[in-house]
């Protein structure tokens, strides 16, 4: 597997948020290129410094999207990029809601959070760490059953109708975005967001090789974190092949092409693909 060129997957250089960079400069199956400065993949910005800001300030952002629950921007915060508008959060952690920009100069917020009760990883790790005991952690992480916990929610982004709705609905507003930066993110920038990432480049033409490698440059960007975390919780923080692997099995078993997927799994038109080629490719 070739990993990124020098050119793709660049750093959009925020203190604050590592693993937040540009999926622009991957190369498509006919010969084009994606357009740098229109995919922008992050993890939550909401402990973002006065430098940090100013870079995001900067990117001429179209649309934000929050993949994250309701619950967990309480607890993590609202990102703080400038010109966002502010979101009054209903109750429901699963409600998904936009909010405009007031001078339609800024960007767009959506909040579209791609949670369930049964894979709320935040959850089981409060419960776990909570308790500081190893024996309820290995209860609930050891002997696999971490990555097995992994796994699965990666397979649930692709057989639950209500996330592929979710998903569908990113992409729709980047394809309508003609052209402009939409950035998106969940709290770590890892899973909702490498699902969201590996649609995106896929749609696009970029080969599986490429799609994986991007994929796994989290693991890169986070590697000091990662090494801090204690070993039952790494297959919580770490992206992994069998992960990414395991939702594109479920597409295939369910939709005899990524094609068919994106008309009938997806509910997206033509229209949506050539619109998105044309906007976020050159």
């Amino acid at each position: 597997m070739s990993a990124p060129s020098t050119e793709t997957a660049r750093s959009l250089g925020l203190a604050a948020a590592f693993n937040a960079r540009d999926l622009g400069g991957y190369r498509t199956a006919d010969g084009r290129t994606v357009r740098p400065g229109r995919l922008l993949r992050t993890e939550a910005l909401s402990r973002v410094g006065e430098r940090d800001r100013e870079l995001l300030g900067g990117l001429g952002l179209r649309h934000v999207v929050d993949l994250r629950s309701l619950d967990e921007v309480r607890r993590l915060g609202a990102d703080l990029i400038p010109g966002l508008p502010a979101a009054v959060l209903p109750m429901d952690a699963a409600a998904a809601f936009s909010v405009p920009s007031p001078d339609g100069l800024g960007p767009a917020l959506h909040h579209l959070p791609v949670f369930s009760a049964d894979f709320d990883l935040y959850v089981d790790l409060r419960r776990v760490l909570g308790g500081g005991e190893p024996d309820a952690m290995h209860s609930v992480l050891g002997d696999g059953r971490g990555a097995a916990m992994m796994t699965a929610m990666y397979r649930w982004f692709v057989t639950d109708p209500l996330a592929r709705s979710r998903f569908a609905t990113v992409l729709r507003l980047i394809a309508e975005a003609d052209g402009a930066p939409v950035l998106f993110h969940c709290t770590a920038g890892k899973d909702r967001t490498g699902w969201t990432a590996a649609l995106l480049l896929t749609a696009l033409g970029v080969d599986r090789d490429a799609v994986l490698a991007d994929y796994l440059l989290t693991n890169e960007r986070a590697a000091t974190r990662i090494a801090r975390v204690d070993p039952l919780m790494r297959p919580l923080a770490r992206a992994e092949t069998i992960y990414l692997n395991a939702a594109f099995e479920e597409l295939a078993l369910g939709w005899p092409t990524f094609e068919d997927f994106w008309h009938d799994g997806l509910g997206l038109t033509e229209d949506h693909l050539s619109a998105l080629r044309a906007g976020c490719t050159i």
